[in-house]
């Protein structure tokens, strides 16, 4: 006598009698419901909002409210300044950058990985100061733990009992690449992290705020493919702020965002008044003074003063001389590298063809010759003619543009 055979039915899902047919409890009219949280939230299209929800800001403009993002740019661009003007903002509800108001005001957490901690106080305090906020009074909290490593899972679990615990409008943590030993390159080490930091958002509804380095040679790249690593970063972001060197002492700040209008770039600069030290928006850009269309360029001034040096030139040096940031020179010490025109040595940089860098006066020609090349060149410095322009230290397009 054979047994009847039985056919397992996943859980929820039950067989009609006499069928073969399955069906879920809901519509057998069977008891068994699904447990609460066991499947996804449904709801019909013609039941969605019609309407979008009006935008939230935490700061208006610069950032969304509850939004993960970056602020990004290249070295020494002021990123852990405008990260700390935004941490007053939001801390004091006074507007960022003495232009953008603060729409939503709470605590602030804070881990700064590369500055030591009274950096951290002397900074805070000075843009505390421009923005006529009581220092003693701010809302922001600071991590004063050696390390936060995102990789670590005792280190993910202590920052999100620490959110958990202070419930921040907006967490900062400066730089992203102090806060893992991961390639950054590679999407499968950077997802997870990045995921994480999501999920903290999420859960705790607070603002999540990363700083980040731009990739080297980035030059006038879309701000946000110019950051360093893999395009996740990019992607993670909802609010997207990206700083780059403009002429002189200005900055120039891009700003991105995944669901509201983006606006115009605009510049900024690091104001002194007093004790008071941040940065602030340029109101008026139509005085500021446009650039020389003549002026070299960073590389043709590097290639200057190294066609003036008889001896090979440290980085330093070359900055000197130019009077450029290290930054530029850098860039442009690589690029002329990378095209044959530099070499660099262990005593420094110096022109491929050092020899001929220099401009050489040429023999003046007295009786004209003949057309066959075989006059006599001479021998003697006193027989050299200086063309017009020159001076015994070379053509006045290779003299330093300053000193």
């Amino acid at each position: 006598m054979h047994s009847a055979r039985r056919e397992a039915v996943p859980r929820g899902l039950c067989r009609t009698s006499g069928s073969s047919k399955v069906t879920t409890a809901a519509q057998s009219g069977s008891s068994s419901v699904m447990k609460v949280g066991s499947q996804f939230p449904l709801r019909r299209a013609a039941e969605l909002d019609t309407d979008p929800q009006p935008q939230r800001w935490l700061i208006e403009s610069l950032w969304a409210d509850e939004a993960v993002g970056i602020v990004g740019g290249e070295p020494k661009c002021c990123k852990s300044f405008l990260a700390l003007d935004l941490a007053v903002s939001v801390a004091s509800g006074t507007p960022c950058l003495r232009h953008f108001p603060a729409r939503q005001r709470g605590p602030v957490l804070l881990f700064a990985a590369e500055d030591p901690l009274h950096v951290v106080r002397r900074r805070l305090e000075a843009i505390a100061l421009a923005a006529n906020v009581d220092f003693d009074k701010l809302d922001i909290h600071v991590i004063t733990a050696p390390s936060l490593r995102l990789d670590i899972e005792e280190d993910r679990r202590r920052l999100r009992a620490t959110v958990e615990a202070l419930r921040p409008r907006l967490l900062v943590l400066d730089p992203f690449v102090r806060l893992h030993r991961v390639d950054e390159n590679v999407v499968a080490d950077v997802a997870p992290l990045l995921g994480y930091l999501r999920q903290l958002q999420r859960s705790f509804h607070t603002a999540v705020l990363l700083v980040h380095h731009a990739r080297k040679g980035a030059g006038s790249t879309r701000a946000g493919q110019a950051l360093r690593g893999s395009s996740e970063m990019h992607a993670w972001g909802d609010s997207l702020l990206y700083l780059r060197r403009s002429r002189g002492d200005l900055l120039r700040l891009s700003v991105e965002h995944r669901a509201a209008a983006s606006i115009d770039d605009f510049s900024i600069e690091l104001k002194v008044q007093g004790d008071a030290l941040a940065l602030q928006r340029v109101e008026d850009e139509s005085n500021l003074k446009a650039p020389d269309p003549h002026a070299p360029s960073a590389i043709e001034r590097v290639e200057q003063v190294l066609a003036q040096a008889s001896t090979p030139l440290s980085i330093r040096q070359v900055r000197k001389a130019c009077r450029m940031r290290m930054s530029n020179v850098g860039q442009a010490l690589e690029t002329l590298t990378a095209q044959g025109h530099v070499l660099k040595r262990a005593n420094g940089y110096r022109l491929a063809n050092a020899a001929s860098a220099f401009p050489v006066s040429r023999p003046s020609i007295e009786p004209p010759g003949n057309g066959n090349g075989k006059h006599p060149i001479p021998d003697t410095q006193s027989e050299l003619q200086l063309l017009p322009g020159e001076t015994d230290a070379g053509s006045a397009g290779t003299q330093p543009e300053e000193g």
